[in-house]
């Protein structure tokens, strides 16, 4: 069946544009954003996905402000079209292509969080390394992503507070996502009983200062083999190039650890092999959201990324995070604080350790 896509010449192969050129069941086209007022008053992660081979799109928002966990979440049929990126009262719109992306929250009594906010791209739109996980056999990840800092403009509400969101300090990274990555409902483990998908550590960073923003990504097997790396500079400026920093370093602090649980309350990363000179950036979070808690990308059995759900479902609640800790694991997603040399930024950071780390002390 046609859609809206097929009148742009968008297609790469024979058949119309709401079908991927795989049926593997994996496949997945994703929007994430997180919102911070550079401070530690709150953090918010929203995200939308499709899942053209399940036939399913869900969106979340994630809000945690004080010691309160709040989400708002919503699952439907994708249907026949993929330009209707709207979830029960959760939207994204596309009001220009790699500038500037409005997240809408309908207004409800219902739910803890509203919000009508618009995304701006403070750099240029920058493809990080593709992602690529294969085990017996079969490949688990292969995806691609872009990834960009920005600032943030509209209202907000947050239980009963409303915010005036402002660029001037409202801020925030996004990614865009496509490929294979494990969604929808469990599958019989067979041979992968037991292996884990992902393995040793997993920090990312895009970090937004006033001229520019440093994206550092690594994903460090507990042998200190790589799998996935990056380090680069992303000017301003869209007519200087991007310039890439060399093999980045790191040096946490881990206050708690335990399985599928760390948490870090200091950090170091560093470049030594900048071009201009080694770089170190001292990391202070600010403020933190277990991401897999409640939004699809964590284990909970009744809701996960591309499961069906039924024709349309929207569920609102909120968690307190010291009665319910034994529910927070997992990736930690945090506002911080960057400072490099005499200049401060603010942005994601991101980490989740996946079995043995010996490096940290995690087991």
């Amino acid at each position: 069946m046609l859609s809206q896509m097929d009148d742009y010449p968008l297609h790469q192969i024979a058949d119309v544009i709401r079908y991927p050129g795989t049926s593997d069941r994996n496949f997945y086209d994703r929007y994430y954003f997180n919102m911070h007022a550079s401070s530690d008053d709150l953090f918010m992660v929203m995200g939308m996905g499709q899942y053209p081979t399940l036939g399913v799109q869900d969106a979340f928002v994630v809000v945690r402000r004080g010691d309160q966990h709040h989400v708002v979440r919503a699952s439907r049929e994708l249907g026949d079209d993929r330009m209707d990126t709207s979830v029960g009262p959760l939207r994204v719109e596309v009001l220009k292509g790699l500038e500037k992306v409005r997240f809408v929250v309908d207004e409800s009594p219902e739910h803890p969080i509203a919000m009508d906010v618009t995304w701006e791209g403070a750099i240029p739109a920058f493809l990080e390394p593709r992602q690529y996980i294969r085990k017996h056999g079969r490949v688990l990840f292969d995806s691609m992503r872009f990834a960009q800092t920005g600032y943030w403009t509209g209202t907000l509400r947050v239980g009963d507070e409303t915010f005036d969101v402002t660029p001037d300090k409202w801020k925030g990274s996004r990614d865009r996502s496509w490929g294979i990555r494990p969604v929808g409902e469990h599958e019989p483990q067979g041979i992968h009983e037991g292996t884990p998908i992902m393995e040793g550590m997993w920090n990312y960073c895009p970090m937004q200062f006033d001229d520019f923003s440093i994206i550092y990504i690594l994903n460090e097997h507990n042998d200190g083999s790589r799998v996935l790396e990056e380090a680069v500079r992303v000017w301003n400026d869209p007519e200087r190039e991007p310039e890439w920093l060399g093999r980045p370093e790191h040096e946490h602090n881990l206050v708690v650890a335990k399985p599928y649980q760390a948490f870090i309350d200091s950090a170091v990363i560093r470049f030594p092999e900048a071009p201009e000179g080694p770089l170190e950036v001292k990391v202070t979070p600010l403020t933190h959201v277990w991401v897999m808690v409640g939004t699809g990308y964590g284990l909970e059995a009744d809701w996960k990324h591309g499961m069906y759900k039924g024709k349309k479902v929207v569920e609102s609640f909120t968690l307190d995070l010291e009665a319910d800790k034994d529910r927070m694991f997992g990736l930690c997603d945090n506002a911080a604080r960057f400072e490099l040399g005499d200049q401060v930024g603010y942005g994601l950071f991101e980490y989740g350790f996946f079995g043995d780390f010996d490096r940290y002390g995690v087991k």
